[in-house]
């Protein structure tokens, strides 16, 4: 069996988030914050929470912006002495436990997410018989690591966290002019949405291109999943992705509640 520590989680960084276009003009989306971090740090904790810590963060869009975040990580959360005259610096205590190996990796500024994976996977997958991949905007409460003995348990090249998220809107049942039932916000029963956690074997990048206009969502899980090598994990808990302010908002309150469900 693979190890959880060595496999490496490739998360799509490299959009231009239109939706946020206030936000995102001088930031990617995955580094809007949700509290005093960037969404991107949250994603990537609750991977290492169930034992992954190699990442390969895939770039595009405003790329300096992420790597100047990781580049200066452990200095901006700890005491640290800098003598002027030669340049030195001297890191007095380290005010975090993290220890993720993070690669920041460019992969073009209008790259489509299937070619970023390819890119970057060519680079920096190693000789990983499994990876992850996710998207840079969505938090979910999902054990992952369940989800990748899942993925190990069965021999089809991929799995996908299939998710049930309540409707943004009310239900109305009726019979002609007549409402039988009326729900506010239903949880959808047997209706699973592609919920953006991926683990997959190496030989998936066979589906992929380096073409920058491959789409992950497009072609490459179309073709797995008509080829029978795409399974789903079922997560019935907490999932949110942020596609809208609305999303933003919702996502701080929790926060800021003391009780955030994916933390």
């Amino acid at each position: 069996m693979a190890s959880i520590a060595d496999t490496p989680v490739f998360v799509l960084c490299g959009g231009l988030g239109t939706r946020f276009r206030e936000q995102t003009e001088f930031r990617p989306k995955p580094m809007i914050e949700i509290g005093n971090r960037p969404i991107l740090w949250h994603i990537m904790h609750s991977y290492s929470k169930h034992g992954f810590k190699r990442f390969v963060l895939c770039l595009g869009y405003k790329a300096e912006v992420v790597k100047e975040y990781f580049l200066h990580y452990t200095a901006m959360q700890s005491d640290f002495t800098v003598d002027l005259a030669t340049a030195d610096i001297t890191t007095h205590s380290i005010d975090h436990t993290d220890d993720w190996h993070v690669t920041l990796a460019h992969t073009g500024e209008l790259t489509m997410t299937g070619c970023r994976v390819a890119r970057a996977a060519a680079k920096y997958l190693g000789d990983a018989e499994h990876f992850a991949v996710t998207y840079g905007d969505g938090l979910t409460n999902a054990d992952l690591g369940a989800e990748f003995k899942f993925h190990q348990s069965h021999d089809r090249l991929g799995t996908v966290l299939g998710v049930n998220p309540p409707s943004r809107f009310g239900e109305i049942k009726t019979d002609g002019n007549e409402v039988l039932r009326f729900e506010e916000k239903p949880e959808f029963e047997e209706n699973w949405i592609n919920g953006g956690y991926f683990f997959f074997r190496r030989s998936f990048l066979e589906y992929l291109s380096s073409d920058e206009n491959c789409i992950l969502e497009r072609t490459p899980l179309v073709n797995l999943a008509q080829d029978g090598q795409l399974s789903m994990h079922k997560h019935t808990g907490f999932w949110q992705c942020m596609d809208t302010q609305r999303d933003h908002d919702q996502l701080n309150q929790l926060w800021a509640s003391g009780e955030a469900p994916w933390f």
